[in-house]
């Protein structure tokens, strides 16, 4: 068990962190229903392995028993140079980890990305992870925490999205994404390599994100479904397909950093 950190993750504590002040208000059996809901069990008996980064990466897609297919594994860049890998987000919890995995094994463990501050209560993730949380003093924290490991010699896989993907339009896909992986790969001379996995979550969680937005809600409820999906998505086999490198120096100053941010979503698509 060298390195390794052993973990049994105390959702309550986790909610009622994330709650504040307002954990008072939250009824002690919705915790214990939702404890069920997401499988903590299940969960921990995995986690209490203390596998850590690329380690928990891989052992966590052989726990669930997932296949992947990989295609274009030769757009790898073996160069030595940093690059920006930019993929559409599906899934909101295997993808993260299996292009963790894959691009880990790849760059000897140098891989870091943007991670919901949920997520980095894993200890085995959170090596790998930069925390976001749009409010308190984690959100003041992003932009330097953004600037150092883009400024890093690790490589940088982003959802730009930042959501896992929504039905739009009947369609399965990524919200419009955000430009900051244009930005700062431009500040910092990385190429963009486009990644596109397939995959969806089940009917029930596009039903509730669709709720959530149509009333308006701050709260992703959607997000609370995500240890569910993964679970029941056990034994699966996932397709991901890796595209060429975009040289940043392609993505002139004809179309502002949003623009060219939606142009290389519809490559990912178009994979």
């Amino acid at each position: 068990m060298e390195g390794r950190q052993p973990q049994i993750l105390d959702l309550e504590a986790v909610i009622v962190a994330r709650a504040g002040k307002k954990a008072k208000y939250i009824p002690k059996f919705l915790i214990r229903w939702f404890t069920r809901f997401a499988h903590l069990d299940y969960i921990n008996g995995y986690l209490k392995e203390g596998y850590v980064g690329v380690e928990f990466c891989e052992n966590a897609i052989k726990y669930l028993g997932v296949s992947v297919e990989v295609e274009g594994l030769e757009n790898l860049p073996e160069d030595g140079r940093k690059y920006t890998f930019a993929s559409n987000h599906p899934l909101g919890a295997i993808d993260g980890v299996t292009l963790g995995m894959i691009l880990g094994k790849k760059y000897d463990g140098k891989i870091k990305y943007l991670m919901n501050d949920l997520l980095m209560n894993i200890k085995g993730m959170a090596p790998m992870g930069i925390p976001i949380n749009k409010i308190g003093s984690q959100a003041r924290e992003l932009p330097r925490l953004m600037n150092e490991v883009f400024q890093s010699d690790n490589q940088m896989l982003i959802f730009p999205a930042g959501l896992c993907s929504r039905k739009i339009d009947g369609k399965i896909q990524d919200i419009p994404w955000g430009k900051a992986f244009v930005t700062k790969s431009r500040e910092t001379g990385r190429d963009i390599v486009p990644i596109y996995f397939e995959g969806r979550n089940s009917n029930r969680f596009y039903r509730v994100a669709t709720w959530c937005k149509r009333l308006k809600l701050k709260f992703n409820f959607a997000m609370l479904l995500l240890p569910n999906e993964m679970v029941i998505s056990k034994g699966k086999t996932y397709k991901i397909k890796i595209g060429k490198p975009i040289p940043i120096e392609s993505l002139d100053r004809s179309k502002s950093d949003y623009e060219w941010a939606q142009d290389i979503r519809q490559m990912v698509y178009e994979l």
